[in-house]
């Protein structure tokens, strides 16, 4: 069964790389430029979904300086994993084929795909923060994705399980830490300085916790 899916993956692959091979100069060049640009794209988007936050709630306002760090840690998983496999790149293992890409050195291996799991982590993090932003930033996720296979990098298997591999470990990273993010928030927004950044001034406050009536005293009215 895995046999026949990398069959498939990799027939896909050369399929999409001869497609690339045929484009205009400009055209790859912009393809090449793209596939790391495109990850500039979501730091932008973090720091969009940290000024949207503000104005939130110090749940919100966590999760969202909190992405950064949820990518970080899915692109690690993915690292690791990708260390287990040791699969070759398409570039390594079609020499026949010229892709856009440079080739990196045998040792740098394909599966998964560290650019699709930091896209998936990424898109993952700011939909926890920002739902209406769900279909824009999985546009770009699969655009980052897509972009990988067309420059020759990785194959269509790598990027799948990239993009699964770090929106699950953002996910799953990010709702793990929101109660204690909520909490570090909310005492940093009480230093003068920082407030600024945690809360905008139309931002809820946390509700004051009820005074407790003194010990024999009638609390009734």
């Amino acid at each position: 069964m895995i046999s026949e899916i990398f069959a498939v993956s990799a027939a896909w692959s050369r399929s999409v790389i001869e497609f690339a091979d045929g484009l205009d100069p400009w055209v790859q060049g912009v393809a090449e430029f793209g596939t790391d640009l495109l990850l500039v794209a979501f730091a932008v988007l973090f720091l969009a979904a940290w000024w949207r936050a503000r104005s939130l709630g110090s749940r919100t306002v966590g999760l969202a300086l909190f992405a950064p760090v949820a990518t970080v840690v899915a692109y690690m998983v993915s690292r690791t994993i990708k260390a287990f496999f040791e699969q070759l790149r398409p570039c390594q293992a079609m020499t026949d084929l010229s892709t856009i890409a440079t080739c990196d050195p045998i040792g740098d291996w394909s599966f998964p795909s560290n650019h699709a799991a930091i896209a998936g982590a990424a898109a993952a993090a700011i939909v926890i923060t920002w739902h209406r932003m769900a279909l824009p930033v999985a546009v770009l996720a699969v655009l980052e994705a897509f972009s990988r296979v067309l420059v020759g990098a990785h194959y269509p298997h790598d990027v799948t399980v990239g993009l699964i591999v770090g929106a699950t470990v953002a996910t799953l990273v990010s709702l793990a830490m929101a109660r204690p993010l909520t909490g570090l928030v909310d005492r940093l927004a009480e230093v003068d300085r920082l407030r600024p950044l945690l809360r905008a001034e139309d931002a809820p406050r946390p509700a004051e916790p009820a005074e407790a009536p003194a010990p024999g005293s009638d609390a009734r009215v």
